[in-house]
């Protein structure tokens, strides 16, 4: 566990991996390659149904500067420029997509003992203002997590949450959509040497009435390999294994089926990601 509370977007973060990162029902490919010069060329490739989505990120690194710019199919250019500790604890973001005149945006992030914040400003002449902050040790945290909309003068986020951890156990409550939504998720680890883990996720919608609960597994078959599976109670149920076949390089394999209509067929999704 790191030192600190960290983020906002860290409470719960560890079993919302659990229960959804790397799950897919697309096909995707990823190929990093790196110049003489240090500069890491991604270029990747995800199909969807019919359609064919590509991009190519081009990543510079100068001190503690980095720069990434991604160009996608539809010739939008994305910028990101990450200033890392112009002061203890401070990262600053500068990100803007072209043609879109509206997207340019400033992030501030400062870590600290007892505290975590990011605030964020639309770089516009009615810009929307983010702010989230935490505060406690990296035992407990309490945060919230607001957006502000200058032009209308109205909140169009206002979220809380509540996060524990411990050497073997991570449990958070959080209240979000301006209190209609209430999560609460919980992760354990069974056996570190296998990276043996389960978690779950129970949300509840005030205005309608709803649950959805989702539980997932993780388990190491070796050191290279591992398995997942999660279901919730629409009847969904997925799985998938992992292999990091050479450093760094990963080949996925993920499906789903619905137990509540069989005759349907499963979504498969394969992801391969190369990497020197």
């Amino acid at each position: 566990m790191g030192k600190g509370p960290g983020l906002y977007s860290d409470i719960g973060k560890i079993a919302r991996d659990l229960l959804y990162r790397d799950y897919q029902s697309d096909h995707k490919f990823t190929v990093t390659t790196y110049t003489s010069s240090g500069v890491a060329i991604t270029s990747s490739g995800t199909k969807k149904g019919e359609l064919f989505i590509a991009d190519v990120n081009t990543q510079l690194k100068n001190k503690n500067i980095t720069t990434d710019v991604k160009v996608d199919t539809n010739s939008n250019l994305f910028t990101t420029i990450t200033v890392d500790e112009p002061a203890p604890g401070l990262k600053t973001i500068f990100s803007f997509i072209i043609p879109d005149q509206r997207s340019g945006k400033v992030e501030l992030q400062y870590l600290h003992e007892y505290a975590g914040i990011s605030t964020s400003i639309g770089l516009t002449a009615n810009p929307i203002v983010n702010f989230s902050g935490v505060v406690g040790n990296n035992t407990l945290s309490l945060g919230t997590d607001l957006s502000f909309d200058t032009a209308t003068g109205n909140f169009t986020k206002c979220n809380a949450g509540l996060g524990f951890s411990n050497a073997d156990l991570i449990a958070a409550l959080t209240l979000n959509d301006k209190g209609d939504t209430l999560n609460a998720s919980y992760y354990h680890t069974v056996s570190p040497l296998t990276n043996t883990a389960v978690g779950a996720e129970l949300s509840h919608c005030f205005s309608t009435n709803e649950n959805t609960l989702t539980i997932g597994t993780q388990h190491a078959l070796d050191p290279l390999t591992k398995v997942k599976a999660r279901a919730n109670n629409s009847g969904k149920v997925s799985a998938l294994i992992q292999h990091e076949w050479r450093p760094k390089s990963l080949f996925t394999i993920s499906g789903e089926v619905d137990a509540r209509a069989v005759e349907k067929s499963a979504k498969i999704g394969l992801a391969l990601a190369l990497k020197p």
